[in-house]
């Protein structure tokens, strides 16, 4: 563990119920994920890290954990298979103990950042232990930063993003109101017969694309694969986000709608199909009473891009108003759904293979720290800033291929994961720059989509490192 650990202390927490429940539709998505992904579960839990603003000592930091730990049944719930089938159980009571790392001559937030990450490489044991873990970084005795990795059963990114606010409140000696809606209530909620109506028409829009779809992300045969099989390249480019924040001005459509379509036009191109089909994470928080809710909402959408023969303007636009319908049917039983899914791969010889992903995980939508001069200027000497890089590796995460806009402020972080049996790490780099350059083209032209193949080359990105 980075820093040096000093020992340990015990924060107990009390929460208004504890209780039994059968899993929302979030956590049903990701009890099967944890399941599909084996040895390599630990893909699914989410370091993060809370700093401590002003000077608090260690008692006032713990006791707005125990807080946090007390307001949402998430943070107390452990997930359990049964006879009837899986189910979330609420603790009221219990204890979290919390590691004390000293930082030493290391920034206390860049020790913390380590540490989410050390700590998220270890799977939990979801029936036995909380859905988080939590290191506590001093300097001197003085706190400076949490530590956390979480269960992706417990939060997703959304979910972070409101106990950060709240984190942020509660130092600053504000009093919050109930925390109101929790799982248990969502779980439900999704049992009426109006949500259960809504699951049924979703899982017919899902039905009526995967009966002609291809079976295949790629054509191509499998090759021998690198060690390990899974690879994350990231890219960090302060020229991808200006051209994006601009692009969507320019085309009134979301920043999420020009990397999506990018993303998806660059991966039609490498498969040599005129189509691309992906799955794209959806927050899933339109119900106003989830919005608040600390949890895991999110569930996937059924996207298909046919690229126009005209310009990558006209594809935008078309994933745009596309990737629309796609979020209106993202809210359904994940259970049904795989019944569904498994009727229409015995139909037609087995089930198509949907293992292209897209996922943007910032919660606005932009970039707020963003040189300002990145939005006015010629964006030629930034991209030549972009750095690539391997940033992760599994041995078997079930992805061929999985775009992630990241959460950074003031840069744009991009990232593919590939399976190497299909693509090499060199192809991930070379569509990652790819999207990069379409982009930054798309700003002084509308960019013929037969331009698109000779932008995803390795000769036409070789500026950027």
């Amino acid at each position: 563990m980075s820093g040096a650990v000093t020992g340990s202390v015990t924060v107990p927490f009390h929460g208004e119920r504890g209780g039994e429940a059968a899993l929302t539709w979030g956590q049903r998505l990701m009890w099967r994920a944890v399941h599909l992904m084996g040895d390599s579960q630990s893909y699914l839990n989410c370091p993060w890290v809370l700093p401590v603003y002003g000077r608090r000592d260690l008692d006032a930091v713990l006791a707005t954990l125990r807080v946090l730990l007390g307001r949402h049944e998430s943070l107390r719930t452990t997930f359990a298979a049964t006879p009837d089938g899986p189910v979330q159980r609420v603790a009221r009571d219990g204890e979290l103990v919390v590691d004390l790392v000293e930082a030493g001559a290391e920034r206390g937030l860049r020790v913390a950042e380590r540490l989410g990450t050390e700590m998220s490489a270890t799977a939990f044991a979801h029936g036995e232990e909380p859905p988080l873990r939590c290191a506590a970084v001093l300097k001197d005795g003085r706190p400076f930063a949490l530590a956390f990795s979480f269960s992706h059963l417990a939060v997703d990114y959304q979910a972070l993003s409101l106990l950060t606010e709240e984190w942020k409140a509660l130092l600053k000696g504000e009093d919050l109101p109930p925390a109101g809606w929790q799982p248990m209530d969502q779980a439900g909620l999704e049992s009426e017969e109006s949500w259960q109506a809504h699951s049924r028409r979703s899982i017919e829009y899902w039905r009526s694309i995967l009966e002609e779809v291809p079976l295949e992300v790629f054509d191509h045969d499998p090759r021998e694969p690198e060690d390990p099989r899974f690879i994350e390249v990231g890219m960090e480019s302060v020229a991808l986000a200006a051209a994006a924040m601009r692009l969507a001005a320019r085309w009134t459509v979301s920043t999420t709608s020009v990397l999506l379509a990018a993303c998806a036009t660059v991966l039609a191109v490498v498969s040599g199909r005129p189509r691309a089909v992906m799955q794209l994470v959806h927050s899933n928080r339109r119900d106003a009473r989830t919005r608040t809710m600390v949890g895991t909402v999110g569930q996937d959408a059924l996207f298909v891009l046919d690229l126009p023969s005209t310009d990558f303007t006209t594809a935008c636009r078309a994933a745009h108003a596309t990737a629309q319908g796609a979020y209106r049917n993202a809210r359904y039983d994940p259970f049904a759904m795989q019944a569904m899914r498994e009727e229409v791969g015995r139909r037609r010889g087995r089930e198509p293979d949907l293992d292209a992903f897209f996922n943007d995980r910032r919660g606005i939508g932009t970039w707020p720290s963003l040189p300002k001069a990145a939005l006015e200027e010629d964006l030629s000497p930034l991209a030549g800033k972009t750095r690539t890089y391997v940033t992760n590796a599994w041995p078997g995460v079930r992805f061929k291929v999985f775009f992630t806009v990241g959460t950074a402020a003031g840069t744009g972080q991009l990232s593919l994961i590939i399976d190497t049996a299909y693509l090499p790490r060199e192809t991930a780099r070379t569509m990652l720059l790819g999207i990069e350059a379409l982009l930054l083209r798309s700003l002084t032209e509308d960019v013929p989509m037969t331009a698109v193949p000779r932008l995803c080359s390795r000769d036409a990105t070789a500026g950027s490192r």
